[in-house]
């Protein structure tokens, strides 16, 4: 999900770039050979099996969340804040609140493809880049592509195999969609659980490609799913924020 900036900017390091498919095997997804759905059809599995270490049916019935805790900015890799506390309440599927500071008075409020900021000023839209960023956060959201994408008969699915997350070894699957945007989840090989997601956008003003990734750890068990309780979000390749939480609800919709 995406934060309200902190102090402190982006760094422009550029590194890992996500795998690009040639046009011949764009245009080969339409009709996959005998080994391409051999290899979809491992990743599918991989992916069901994160799904599945994660709490199964009570993770993909989670309908309202709530976070509390706090977060950290960087720059060029050095803390750039002292930390500040959050509080953030979800209901899927699109809408959200963060509220900042320990009198909780600032908020940033997200519904459908809308943003606002809350002070004591009042209510004002979020600028339109910093909505933009919150709304390709989103959609890239390990909860959106568990629970979406994997769905969407249109997206193509790769078994990458053994790869590092970090110093981690891990699994690693790709999912490319319709509109050609690819993003590759990396799982844990003995738990199976997700430790790192990253992807690829191309900036709309320099049209520089930027790679944004996210790491996950300290899961712990939660009204029966695997909840973490730590955040790491790079952008090409420099810490950017650093979340920690110490409370998180969960609240599922099952029949």
């Amino acid at each position: 999900m995406c934060w309200p900036r902190l102090a402190g900017s982006q760094g422009a390091l550029r590194h890992r770039t996500q795998r690009r498919l040639p046009p011949s095997l764009t245009r080969a997804r339409a009709h996959p050979s005998l080994p391409d759905q051999q290899n979809a059809h491992q990743a599918r599995e991989l992916l069901n099996q994160a799904i599945q270490a994660l709490g199964g049916q009570a993770y993909l019935s989670i309908h309202n969340l709530q976070e509390q805790g706090r977060v950290y900015s960087f720059y060029h890799g050095r803390p750039s804040s002292n930390g500040v506390f959050f509080w953030r309440f979800v209901e899927f599927p699109d809408k959200e609140r963060i509220e900042l500071t320990p009198e909780r008075d600032i908020a940033y409020i997200y519904t459908g493809d809308k943003g606002y900021e809350v002070t004591y000023k009042g209510p004002r839209p979020v600028e339109q880049k910093d909505l933009d960023d919150y709304q390709r956060r989103k959609r890239f959201s390990l909860e959106t592509l568990l629970r979406t994408w994997v769905n969407d008969p249109k997206v193509a699915l790769f078994f990458d195999g053994a790869a590092l997350a970090g110093n981690l070894a891990a699994q690693k699957v790709t999912l490319i969609n319709s509109k050609d945007e690819g993003v590759s989840l990396y799982f844990d090989i003995d738990t199976h659980l997700p430790i790192e997601k990253s992807y690829t956008w191309r900036d709309p003003v320099d049209r520089e490609k930027n790679v944004e990734e996210e790491t996950y750890n300290g899961y712990r068990l939660i009204q029966g799913i695997m909840t973490p309780f730590g955040f790491t979000r790079y952008f090409n390749g420099d810490m950017q924020t650093e979340r920690f939480h110490n409370l998180r609800q969960l609240q599922c919709d099952i029949g």
